[in-house]
């Protein structure tokens, strides 16, 4: 795969790399090792999956509880962990879980992360929704995706005392590029830390380039970027736009810069994203 409007990968950069060495990454949960040591089988086992699962017994209860959700539409509630693996499928599962060990390994202020980690729930939500809809990316990989899309934003919180009011800064601009006013004030941003966790904790390197290049709209018309990566960072656009929605806002300055690039990419008419649009509200409004 190339990506020719792509930036570096980080570390590539000296400098880079000694600033990104003084940010915080949290080392790969062990559970997520024996998770990830299962399913790289050639024929992974629901049962030891389970077990793995229930040497924590706060993990169990919340992957249920996750599992259970009206979100997912599972026919039957699942009283077991080998039961929600059965009925969602080993993927699924295990990008549940993976979300939730990143829940456990993040540290920050905790009204700051309650917030962080609502948002990043409604975006994978709307990712798994989309990415159903339109048939178009694995529903366990878009989920993990829309969960550590913007996983660099509480590590550099952690880092830079006025990181907040940076990344307010870069909410609000209606023209940039996001990650451009943190390049410029820290030589790294949100994206390129992100995408650094993922690779550390050995997730799909399609969802650590969709993280990498998640502000990067040039890309949605570059055919020399992974078809699977530009869907990726499409549905991201979608799942914006309905999240602010949600929020009762009608203006998305992201949408407005990438949504008509994302919505050619996807092959959605203007009737189509709207109608998606309006699906994807019904959902979020049946989780409350």
């Amino acid at each position: 795969m190339t990506t020719v409007a792509a930036p570096a990968l980080p570390t590539e950069n000296a400098v880079e790399d000694a600033l990104m060495r003084s940010i915080r990454i949290p080392p790969r949960p062990s559970l997520l090792v024996d998770l990830q040591r299962e399913l790289g089988k050639d024929d992974p086992s629901p049962r030891s999956i389970a077990r793995i699962i229930a040497n924590d017994v706060g993990m169990s209860g919340a992957l249920l509880k996750l599992a259970n959700s009206p979100f997912f539409g599972a026919a039957r509630k699942a009283k077991s962990v080998e039961q929600a693996i059965n009925f969602l499928g080993i993927n699924q599962c295990a990008a549940l879980l993976t979300g939730l060990l990143a829940r456990q390994a993040i540290e920050g202020k905790e009204a700051d992360l309650n917030a962080f980690w609502e948002i990043s729930a409604r975006r994978a939500q709307a990712l798994v929704f989309t990415s159903r809809k339109l048939r178009i990316a694995p529903p366990d990989i878009a989920h993990t995706f829309g969960l550590f899309c913007d996983i660099g934003v509480p590590l550099l919180m952690n880092r830079f005392e006025d990181y907040a009011d940076t990344y307010d800064q870069a909410c609000n601009d209606a023209s940039g590029v996001f990650t451009a006013i943190e390049d410029a004030r820290y030589s790294t941003n949100h994206a390129a830390i992100g995408c650094l966790l993922a690779r550390n904790w050995g997730l799909s390197p399609d969802v650590s380039w969709a993280i990498l290049l998640h502000h990067d709209y040039r890309v949605l018309d570059d055919p020399s970027t992974d078809d699977a990566i530009r869907s990726l960072v499409a549905l991201s656009l979608l799942a914006e736009k309905g999240i602010q929605r949600l929020h009762g806002r009608t203006m998305s300055y992201e949408w407005d810069k990438g949504g008509e690039a994302a919505c050619r990419h996807l092959g959605l008419s203007e009737d189509e994203t709207a109608d998606l649009l309006d699906e994807l509200n019904e959902t979020f409004h049946t989780e409350r």
